[in-house]
């Protein structure tokens, strides 16, 4: 996440330090980096969600209808 930034940020300074010059390629070098990080970074979360290492455990989340039913008719009363 932080690369995308500093990819963000050097895109910026290529683009006002260029001013619209055809011979230098760095903003859009710069534009292919951060392209390629973004591919990356969504690639790694989809596969996270899909091997179920990353969900949404939320502290504050009970969870769904179905697990709080569960856990009150299991619960010794």
């Amino acid at each position: 996440m932080l690369a995308l930034v500093v990819s963000l940020g050097s895109g910026l300074f290529f683009l006002m330090t260029d001013q619209g010059d055809p011979t230098k390629k760095r903003l859009f070098t710069s534009l292919g980096i951060r392209l390629a990080l973004a591919t990356g970074l969504i690639t790694v979360i989809i596969f996270g969600v899909a091997t179920g290492q990353l969900g949404n455990r939320n502290p504050w989340d009970s969870g769904t209808v179905e697990s709080q039913e569960f856990k009150e008719q299991s619960s010794p009363k």
